[in-house]
């Protein structure tokens, strides 16, 4: 699609673009096979000399019309579905690492990254440094290491809400030769776009603002083509040295801006699956065709929210980027302007036990482990998602114990203060 276009245009229009007779909406290709006519066709496609499909594990109609979607709202070349979020960032640091490789990570990210990045992947040889995402640019570069093969953070971190300033980390993953990853989940390209900021690779948990209705879960990594691999032809050899499982191919050469998504698509989705199902990238769909009119209206209902609890005498803190007085405010201003998300985290005066007594007298707001969609829910991590940690551990991990993670929906603002209000007067 034209770039001329407004995102407001692309979350409709891009992606699926019927010919003469196909339907306009885009259809559900419910098949894992597709038939050729003669054996050199099916030959070419498997040697990468043709574009086309032939199993729903590498690709499927519907699924790239979604993925290619995503990346034009993003400002991308190309881009890969996967089955779920914590698929999408396993990949994108996986389709460039391998055992003996490290790579630098922002210890604010979301607690199942954290532990994908910082256990899982160790086991496999990769090794990770956690690092604050507010250091200064001298104390970040001593996480460098020789074999340092990328730097990975949030835009907006899950649940601690930290605001990454995206042009100190690009300029930090480049000055060291490697890449810039980041999670664009909470921000949504409607709010940011960080390959506008330097950033090179783009993920997204699908399963919350993109689908927005709670009904499929998925993940996305997309590509800027900005990063030059051959350039570091050294640190890359899964990108710029032959690939003996396809004949020798040398992806960056033969494919040029789009060779990190098809090694992706070819090699890791081929041999590891998590692909999403048809029907999932499906109902992706719809929800990204609201996206733009979704993701404003929780911003302001989310702002409403913050300043009605900033100013109410049982709330001790309130974190949202959105406040004037909040740390992060600035940033939020440089590379969000239009809002940051509908997530808030706050804490209530008498700590954990007051926290959830209030939370059991929500009525509107659902606890739910679920985050990011057109419903207003409620976490206590320490209670839930952290449930195994003592005090202690929590605030190692800046998780404090009386921490509610509060997800501002879609629905009135007032009626969402009104069910905040009643809790609180419980408590």
């Amino acid at each position: 699609m034209s770039d001329s276009y407004s995102i407001e245009t692309k979350c409709i229009q891009s992606g699926w673009k019927p010919k003469k007779g196909e339907p306009r909406v885009l259809p559900i290709y419910q098949s894992t096979t597709f038939k050729y006519d003669t054996s050199d066709q099916m030959g070419r496609l498997f040697d990468l000399e043709d574009e086309g499909y032939f199993y729903t594990r590498l690709q499927n109609p519907t699924n790239d019309a979604v993925a290619e979607k995503i990346a034009e709202l993003e400002g991308g070349v190309a881009a890969m579905l996967t089955s779920s979020g914590q698929a999408a960032n396993y990949y994108a640091i996986f389709n460039i690492c391998e055992a003996g490789d490290h790579i630098v990570v922002s210890n604010s990210v979301y607690g199942g990254t954290f532990n994908l990045y910082g256990t899982t992947l160790k086991k496999q040889g990769i090794d990770c440094t956690f690092v604050n995402p507010d250091d200064s640019y001298e104390e970040l570069c001593k996480a460098f290491q020789p074999n340092t093969k990328a730097v990975f953070a949030e835009t907006i971190s899950n649940p601690l809400l930290v605001v990454l300033d995206i042009e100190k980390f690009a300029r930090l993953a480049h000055e060291h030769g490697v890449p810039l990853i980041v999670d664009n989940t909470f921000a949504t390209p409607i709010n940011c776009r960080p390959f506008e900021w330097g950033a090179d690779i783009v993920t997204h948990s699908t399963t919350k603002y993109m689908d927005g209705h709670a009904m499929s879960v998925g993940g996305c990594i997309v590509d800027s083509g900005n990063f030059d691999w051959m350039a570091h032809k050294d640190k890359f050899p899964g990108l710029t040295t032959p690939d003996d499982s396809y004949h020798g191919i040398v992806y960056a050469e033969k494919f040029g801006k789009k060779a990190y998504i098809t090694k992706a698509t070819v090699q890791l989705m081929r041999d590891l699956g998590s692909i999403p199902s048809p029907m999932n990238a499906f109902l992706l769909n719809i929800g990204l065709e609201t996206l733009h009119l979704r993701v404003p209206r929780h911003c302001e209902n989310a702002k409403k929210v913050a300043e009605f609890l900033n100013a109410h005498e049982k709330v001790a803190w309130v974190n949202f980027a959105g406040l004037k007085d909040n740390k992060y405010h600035e940033l939020a201003e440089k590379y969000m302007p239009n809002g940051t998300c509908g997530v808030i985290s706050f804490g209530l005066k008498g700590g954990r036990d007051v926290a959830i007594s209030f939370m059991d007298h929500l009525k509107l707001a659902a606890i739910v482990t679920h985050v990011a969609d057109a419903r207003t829910c409620v976490l206590n991590p320490a209670s839930h998602t952290h449930r195994q940690m003592t005090d202690e551990q929590l605030k190692e991990a800046g998780i404090a114990p009386d921490l509610i993670r509060f997800s501002v929906g879609i629905e009135n603002a007032d009626d969402i203060i009104e069910d905040l209000k009643q809790a609180l007067e419980t408590v």
